[in-house]
């Protein structure tokens, strides 16, 4: 399903891969406006939470001699291991969907699926869980466009409205952005 290259594309658009805990719920038929604005309004909580949480690097290099370098670093430390606690006592409490590996953005998304898979043209959400901190899941509502055999399920996304979206490309373009950073970091093999 993946094929290691360095840019990450579904739907001819950067995407964020990764292995999570994801869901297929199927659901009737469409959504209505009512339901598809509240999942909107709560995936944009979810995204915003995440992106709290990730570490995207200073901003300006710690200023070695500032009084207070030691004591932020301690209070991220400390904040740190507050939020993997509340992970594991989430996970505890409320268990989780198999990881499994997966690419989507705002247009929408590939997974490995377990069985019983989901037929094309099947209508539900995807749920996938960003981070084991977060409590709820990112609701994407969708309609499936294939499954292949060995169990690659592939869907296309209602609209998730425009903060959703941008903030889906945000992810998936710092997710691309770390990777190429790490590439350039590591030494070349002899077999390159």
């Amino acid at each position: 399903m993946f094929d290691g290259a360095d840019t990450v594309v579904l739907y001819e658009e950067l995407a964020f891969q990764g292995v999570l805990p994801v869901l297929w719920r199927p659901s009737p038929g469409p959504l209505d406006a009512d339901t598809a604005a509240g999942l909107a309004d709560r995936n944009q909580q979810v995204l915003q939470a995440w992106d709290a949480m990730e570490e995207h690097g200073p901003v300006e290099k710690p200023d070695e001699n500032s009084p207070y370098t030691a004591d932020l670093m301690r209070l991220e430390r400390k904040m740190n291991l507050l939020l993997d606690l509340v992970g594991q006592i989430l996970a505890a409490n409320r268990p989780r969907p198999t990881p499994a590996a997966v690419r989507f953005n705002a247009l929408g998304a590939v997974w490995r699926g377990t069985p019983p898979l989901p037929e094309t043209g099947a209508q539900g959400i995807l749920e996938v869980h960003l981070h084991e901190c977060l409590a709820q899941p990112l609701r994407l509502p969708g309609r499936v466009t294939s499954v292949t055999p060995d169990g690659n399920v592939k869907a296309r996304f209602i609209p998730l409205g425009e903060t959703v979206a941008d903030l889906i490309e945000k992810m998936a373009f710092r997710r691309h952005r770390r990777q190429i950073a790490g590439t350039r970091g590591r030494p070349r093999s002899t077999s390159d």
